[in-house]
């Protein structure tokens, strides 16, 4: 069996890039990132193609401010259907061809032309679902503004459409397309792994005499920062600390008022290599997303025995249980945010029993391999072909 990958950027698709090697399944994958960031990705360089003439530039103005949103907006798009359209020459003929949603617009159909089953795998909600609560939120704020543009919207119903199946990572994803009318026998659900390798308890764990909470993320709407913020504000400790890591989105300017007074510590982007330690010293992670697919960074902080508190809508069910790793909460919910909070700073024994509980949890599902497998199980079904 032949599988080629694309993916805009790295997500996840790189791990089970990993898996696919392991496997001996891998053909190719294309990136739109620029070879300089996906080295570090442990995958031979023979099997990496990389189109990233609107990425890399992207990547460039971002970074010092010199991006509007608009501009970041048609770049976006741009690198989206160069990696489309490179991936549609260059794949050669798989027997499996899976792209991020969004990126299978035209290479999509050509693979199928070619013989090959075509997968379209999406991380987020549906993109209606998606669209639909992202301008809800931005409503609370009093910003009427389109929330996703819709040529991608376009783009992605008709992958939808034409994909001989659709991975998605969470129930709760998964709800969101049946709910908007997509076959359920189309709709494949694989939740994502954790890198168990490199994310496990390291140096110094928790204080006892301090109560630290973490968000790592974007900084934006989307995942529910305020929210995050005003809980933060209510939680009674007298040595109370935030850390966010994550970089600041075009949302800063409505996020910034929310800035609780205090001990908050903006870390911006941090390794791998050093997000395990601020991880394993944290007493809890909370990540109050209002919609998102399954948000790797939970199973790392579980991982690392850090418990986590995460909305309904981050596909959190499908990785920990409510009150034994962690608590799922509703979203939008500062109060309840707030009472899992003081819940965990007021009740040492407890936090160190869903510490424990976390770890174990993430060991027991078996890291990206679980994810790996799970997926040749689908290219088998899919294709009738042995591994």
């Amino acid at each position: 069996m032949k599988v080629v990958l694309t993916t805009p950027g790295r997500f996840h698709t790189f791990a089970l890039a990993r898996e696919l090697l392991r496997h001996g399944v891998l053909d190719k994958i294309f990136t739109g990132f620029p070879w300089a960031k996906v080295a570090r990705e442990k995958i031979p360089r023979q099997y990496i193609r990389t189109a990233a003439w609107f990425q890399t530039p992207r990547f460039a103005l971002n970074r010092v401010g010199l991006c509007p949103k608009w501009l970041d907006r048609e770049m976006g798009i741009l690198a989206q259907s160069t990696i489309d359209r490179y991936a549609k020459w260059r794949m050669g003929r798989p027997d499996i061809y899976l792209a991020l949603s969004g990126s299978g617009f035209v290479s999509g159909p050509a693979a199928q032309a070619n013989g090959a089953k075509y997968i379209c795998d999406r991380g987020s909600s549906h993109i209606l679902f998606q669209d639909q609560i992202l301008r809800e939120e931005y409503r609370r704020y009093g910003v009427n503004i389109p929330s996703i543009d819709p040529r991608t919207i376009l783009r992605e119903l008709t992958e939808y459409a034409l994909a001989d199946a659709i991975t998605v990572p969470s129930e709760f994803v998964r709800k969101t397309f049946i709910d908007l009318g997509v076959d359920p026998r189309r709709v494949r659900k694989i939740p994502y792994g954790s890198n168990i390798d490199v994310f496990h308890p390291v140096g110094v764990r928790p204080a006892n005499d301090e109560f630290q909470v973490l968000f790592t993320g974007a900084i934006s709407l989307r995942k529910g920062v305020p929210y995050l913020f005003e809980a933060f504000k209510k939680l009674k400790h007298p040595r109370k600390k935030l850390v966010v890591v994550g970089m600041k989105t075009q949302d800063w300017s409505i996020i910034k008022p929310f800035v609780p007074e205090g001990d908050v510590t903006f870390l911006g982007h941090v390794a791998q290599a050093n997000l395990k330690h601020i991880m394993s010293r944290s007493h809890v992670m909370v990540l109050p997303s209002i919609e998102e697919g399954l948000a790797v960074v939970m199973g790392e902080a579980l991982a690392c025995g850090c418990p986590v508190i995460a909305t309904e809508n981050t596909g959190a069910a499908d990785l920990f249980c409510n009150d034994v790793e962690g608590f799922i909460v509703p979203n939008r919910a500062v109060d309840i945010i707030t009472e899992r909070l003081q819940l965990l700073a007021d009740d040492g024994d407890r936090r160190m029993r869903m510490s424990e509980a976390a770890r174990q949890r993430v060991l027991h599902m078996g890291g990206w391999r679980t994810y790996g497998d799970s997926m040749v199980a689908l290219f088998c079904e899919l294709t009738g072909l042995p591994s």
